[in-house]
């Protein structure tokens, strides 16, 4: 990402600094759009600050993102559409898009965060998806995670792959298949964590014969806000197969809510502490747009069969603008072939979720992770970290 130095010398229009006085104005961090005429004398400008750009014309959106950029030390540029925002865009070290911008200038990388208000709702992620958001990020409720990702877009650091794993229609298996990858990659020596985003899902821990784990679960981290610290979150969690995990507590009681701007600084922290993070993703649009815009990569898997077939294809409006790819379950021969399967959902098969006899069985006995020692899932779990590029060697599985 392109980083755009200041000249503490020669101001431009449109910043507002986190620190000393926007020219002209005698007042610390006011900020001025794009296009305004400079005022005379020249701002103080913090050396390698690093520029944020909003582009909306909303008051409401610019006073909140205002505050937000300057808790992230950084400067902020503002543009009123996306024609203004458009000289800036390719500079900026991060770019927000207000939910009142309709369309992007042409040619230009995808907005990282798609910004909005609290109470409007699902339209959000529709528009997010129709630009190509990387994010969203509904205001006021998600301003400490925005601050900490301005911040931390600044100097990235090394982060792990997150990939999502849901089903295309219920009951496809999206659990075992999830668990399975994390067990396979565990096993090649890497930092894995597999979470559960199934509040109703009855607790990924029962699978996995590790209820009785010490360590945190969804509800101890209802109340964190902000950034969390990675090696902190790593040793609090429990272990099991060789990976950690983060599931929702196997039992009667109703599910603690967990407010999305806190499981997003979760898988923050988790992106930064493990090489790759698992996320198990319930089905629906709510555990969608709560998990899925994190993910770098998504599997849907499926059964073969026509009606799993068109309830993944209405799924699919849903997902965000990242690679994904069919996780395929049944035997060789089954009712839709693979190759049909992929031409009617719109995506390519990646791997086929092995048939194991006794599998529901074993699942309820919490004997899931001796299944994932199976060649045929070995096989599988290779397939689908192959999916994930070079930055785990999949082959040694085979």
């Amino acid at each position: 990402m392109s980083r755009h130095q200041l000249s503490p010398s020669h101001p431009e229009p449109g910043r507002s600094g986190t620190h000393g006085r926007a020219a002209g104005t005698g007042a610390p961090g006011r900020s001025r759009t794009a296009g305004a005429a400079a005022a005379d004398g020249d701002a103080w400008l913090p050396e390698g600050g690093d520029e944020v750009l909003l582009v909306t014309s909303s008051a409401v959106l610019r006073g909140e993102v205002e505050r937000i950029v300057a808790a992230a030390g950084a400067q902020l540029r503002i543009a009123a559409n996306a024609a203004e925002g458009g000289r800036h865009w390719d500079g900026a070290a991060a770019v927000l898009v207000g939910s009142d911008i309709r369309e992007l200038p042409p040619r230009r990388r995808a907005p990282a965060v798609l910004v909005g208000l609290d109470g409007e709702g699902d339209s959000l992620w529709h528009l997010a998806a129709v630009l190509g958001a990387e994010r969203v990020a509904v205001l006021p409720d998600a301003a400490a995670w925005l601050a900490d990702h301005l911040s931390r877009s600044r100097s990235p650091g090394p982060g792990g792959l997150i990939l999502g794993v849901t089903g295309g229609c219920g009951g496809a298996g999206a659990t075992t298949a999830a668990a399975w990858i994390a067990q396979a990659a565990a096993g090649l020596g890497a930092r894995v964590l597999l979470v559960d985003g199934d509040p109703w899902g009855g607790g990924l821990e029962l699978a996995l014969a590790a209820e009785e784990q010490a360590g945190l679960r969804w509800p101890d981290l209802s109340e964190a806000r902000g950034s969390i610290d990675p090696v902190q979150l790593a040793d609090s969690l429990p272990v099991a197969g060789g990976f950690s995990f983060l599931s929702w507590p196997a039992s009667r009681e109703q599910p603690v809510p967990v407010a999305a701007a806190t499981t997003a600084g979760v898988l923050d922290a988790a992106r930064r502490g493990y090489e790759l993070v698992v996320v198990d993703i319930g089905r629906g649009t709510d555990p969608i747009h709560t998990f899925a815009w994190d993910c770098d990569r998504i599997t849907v898997v499926v059964p073969a069969q026509l009606k799993a077939a068109v309830a993944a294809v209405r799924l699919l409006q849903e997902f965000p603008p990242v690679e994904a790819a069919l996780l395929v379950r049944g035997r060789p021969g089954a009712a839709l072939d693979a190759t049909l399967l992929a031409d009617a959902i719109g995506l390519p098969v990646q791997g086929r979720v092995p048939e194991l006899r006794g599998l529901a069985a074993a699942v309820e006995a919490g004997r899931l992770l001796d299944l994932g020692k199976r060649r045929s899932v070995r096989h599988f779990a290779a397939s689908v970290l192959d999916f994930l590029g070079d930055d785990l060697p999949a082959g040694e599985l085979q």
